[in-house]
């Protein structure tokens, strides 16, 4: 029986109806931004013809208000998107909502749905994602923020936050908080939904980063807030999917932006590929075309190999998403390779443009420092890396190989 890599003709379709939205839509309005026009003006405007063309919420099931799109043609999407930090705000698709939405899909009562998660399907509410802490970093059952009750009808939280990303535009905060020291390890925590602003909950500062910040980097949720949670007071009823099970939640959510990263950088590699060898192209130098040097040509060739492999990877995750099938070795894998990739891409293109690439006038730069980040958020390359090889050893004390854990059982 062969293999059959045949993309769906609908999933081309919307695929290619995406392309062209980034293209005709997005990346011109990018420029909009950058000549000083209103933020709002431009994404209320894109994201009002997104709505128009059916371009809105690709993950979501119809019933919903949602494009209903299953894993497969949700990552093509996605691949198409990331090539301009408008494209998924355009479509609402972006994180740390779109995880957020799912979660709430899966676990939320009625009344949360109503009440929370319609809002933000109807792109008039932000959210974000209060876990990690200064001292826990990536392990998220060291966090020490607690959440007790107070009678039958409300918790009390107190702690910490650190790297709660999008928390100076949200109008909801998800927070993960320990309500059981004595429980087993993995279901101490639990997720409350917490509507902001609150008293309770104070943004202490954006922290300050290496990414290049402009006057809109906050806006569009690129700021990292360090919170202080203070006596903050949550009703009963804002308790997202019950006691003990925060933590199943988290990583559930995490595992989707692990993914959603992956699928953007891929969009962001190819745009980067692009604008490298339109610049080689159109460009000599001592008398000679930079396109017709082999050195060159080689660069190219390794980001366009680097690109292939990313598919195929996130083909293949998708594949076994839609089938049911279980991706968490894949995941991991794919997180630290696609981080590295997209790393290493955009180096390479601004390599290609010389001293243009290290200016702002490209997007080149202003990548380079943000996609730095790919490498520690959602769990740190180490973390995922330490977890890929316990079981490849796992795999191997099993069944005397590794091929289990190493892609020798792909489908």
């Amino acid at each position: 029986m062969s293999i059959d890599f045949t993309i769906p003709e609908d999933a081309k379709k919307v695929r290619e109806k995406v392309r062209q939205w980034v293209q005709d839509e997005c990346i011109p309005a990018e420029k909009r931004l950058t000549d000083g026009e209103d933020y709002k003006t431009v994404l209320n405007e894109l994201r009002t013809k997104a709505r128009k063309q059916g371009l809105w919420l690709p993950f979501i099931p119809e019933e919903h208000g949602g494009m209903g799109l299953g894993p497969l043609a949700n990552a093509l999407v996605q691949m198409e998107l990331g090539q301009s930090h408008l494209g998924a705000l355009s479509m609402n698709s972006q994180g740390p909502d779109d995880a957020t939405m799912l979660t709430l899909l899966a676990h939320g009562t009625d009344h949360q749905k109503e009440k929370f998660l319609k809002p933000i399907l109807n792109g008039e509410k932000r959210v974000c994602y209060s876990m990690t802490e200064k001292a826990a970093g990536a392990d998220a059952t060291g966090m020490q923020t607690r959440a007790e009750k107070d009678g039958n009808s409300h918790y009390v939280l107190n702690g910490e936050k650190w790297y709660s990303s999008a928390a100076s535009v949200a109008d909801i905060a998800v927070v993960m908080a320990k309500t059981n020291p004595e429980a087993p390890r993995h279901e101490q925590f639990s997720t409350f939904i917490v509507e902001l602003p609150n008293e309770g909950y104070n943004i202490v500062r954006d922290i300050p980063t290496m990414a290049v910040h402009g006057p809109l980097y906050e806006i569009m949720g690129g700021g990292h807030a360090e919170v202080k949670i203070e006596n903050l007071r949550v009703p009963q009823e804002n308790l997202l999917g019950g006691e003990g099970k925060g933590f199943a939640m988290g990583q559930h959510r995490l595992a989707y932006g692990r993914l959603r990263h992956g699928m953007h950088n891929v969009a962001m590699a190819q745009r980067a590929l692009d604008l490298a060898t339109e610049r080689v192209t159109s460009r000599s130098t001592f008398g000679k075309g930079l396109e017709d040097r082999q050195g060159v040509q080689f660069m190219l060739a390794e980001c366009a190999s680097e690109l292939y492999i990313a598919r195929l990877m996130l083909m293949h995750i998708a594949y076994k998403a839609e089938n049911g099938m279980d991706l968490r070795q894949e995941n991991g894998i794919a997180k630290v390779f696609l981080a590295n990739m997209v790393h290493k891409v955009v180096d390479t293109a601004i390599q290609l443009h010389g001293a243009l690439g290290y200016s702002l006038d490209t997007p080149l730069a202003a990548w380079y420092t943000h996609i730095r980040s790919q490498r520690l958020v959602d769990g740190p390359d180490e973390v995922h890396k330490w977890i890929t090889g316990k079981n490849v050893i796992k795999a191997f004390k099993k069944d005397g190989t590794t091929a289990a854990a190493a892609g020798g059982d792909l489908l």
